[in-house]
């Protein structure tokens, strides 16, 4: 495709985990500021937010959705699995934080996961005329359960996949994949970035929030997906898809835990992927570098049980609870997203030690 074929404004949903409610805020603060994006780029639980976005067609409903009845019952419905149990859990992350090896055996993402999900994704269902266009990121399996735990061999395990509609496909045909780069990638993730159109919305949004180690990949076709973390932040994507683009200056992944999970399953340096993004252009940063500290409390929380031997995942005590803690998301998107507009050059306000030098 063309340039002029390119949709006018992108804006990126990079994750999130289960604290999602900031980006239907950040969205609103677009619409708001007379930007609102015709194509949104999405991965892992950026992903359901945008679904919800691309379904109902103004922030009122999207809201009301998010904190209804059927969404927290899913939600206080996820559970750790029943093989978990906290010191296994605390010793493998102890050993991947002490192992510097990157992807150097094929992984378990089959049965090797922490917590279940209660049953289909409470989506609501597409709008026969979306007002934008749906783009998800995630990850394709290049192996089947019957290769785990053997060497990798220097072979590509995972293909970075991008899922929307055969205008975007186009757009990005023949693409490299942003999360194969040398610069951070070991190589086992593939060079090529897949591109699919027939990936029905709810199966997309399934594979991108599987999150590795926390939940089991999803099957669809045959084939089995992975998460959106194999790049959460593909800034050169939706520079594929857009004149303007919109991206989130996030704050860098913890050392402890998620640096060897990265680490040891892609064999990715995320830290250096996120450096990298913070170092590109962008027409409008959203800076939710202070998340942890802004959003502290917010969300679901992970609790050990030891009394129990469990992990248990803790969520508010009851719907009107949970509607609260969804404002207080909504309300920083949207403060975080009115800064971005209203100073274009804004990045990185809440600088912390590892991006100052992105600034």
């Amino acid at each position: 495709m063309s340039e002029d074929q390119k949709y006018q404004r992108c804006m990126v949903m990079a994750g999130g985990g289960f604290r999602f409610g900031y980006y239907l805020g950040m969205h609103a603060a677009a619409e708001d500021s007379g930007m609102a994006p015709d194509v949104i780029l999405a991965s892992c639980g950026g992903s359901l937010a945008a679904a919800i976005i691309h379904a109902l067609p103004d922030a009122t409903q999207r809201k009301q959705w998010l904190v209804s009845q059927e969404m927290y019952r899913f939600m206080c419905g996820l559970r750790a699995a029943p093989h978990v149990r906290p010191l296994p859990v605390l010793g493998a992350a102890l050993l991947r934080g002490l192992s510097r090896e990157r992807a150097r055996r094929v992984p378990d993402v089959f049965d090797d996961f922490m917590f279940e999900l209660p049953g289909p994704l409470p989506l609501p269902l597409p709008a026969a005329q979306p007002q934008m266009s749906l783009v998800i990121v995630a990850t394709k399996l290049l192996f089947g359960r019957e290769h785990t735990g053997q060497a990798r061999g220097g072979r590509a395990l995972f293909a970075e996949v991008v899922f929307g509609p055969k205008r975007a496909c186009s757009l990005l045909q023949g693409w490299p994949a942003p999360a194969s780069a040398p610069a951070w990638s070991c190589g086992a993730v593939a060079p090529g970035l897949l591109l699919d159109s027939a990936m029905p919305v709810t199966d997309a949004v399934r594979s991108s929030i599987t999150d590795m180690l926390y939940f089991a990949c999803h099957a669809y076709g045959g084939q089995h997906y992975m998460g959106g973390v194999i790049d959460l932040f593909p800034i050169e994507i939706a520079h594929g898809l857009a004149r303007h683009v919109t991206m989130e200056a996030k704050p860098p992944f913890g050392q402890a835990l998620a640096i060897p999970a990265l680490r040891k399953v892609f064999g990715i340096d995320g830290n250096a992927r996120l450096k990298h993004v913070h170092a590109q252009h962008a027409h409008a940063w959203v800076d939710t570098s202070d998340i942890s500290s802004a959003l502290r409390g917010s969300g679901m929380r992970k609790r050990i049980d030891w009394l129990d031997n469990r992990i248990r995942l803790e969520m508010p005590a009851s719907l009107a609870e949970y509607a609260q803690d969804v404002e207080t998301q909504w309300q920083y998107g949207y403060r975080r997203g009115i800064e971005a507009y209203a100073s274009p050059g804004l990045r990185l306000r809440h600088a912390t030690r590892f991006n100052r030098g992105s600034k």
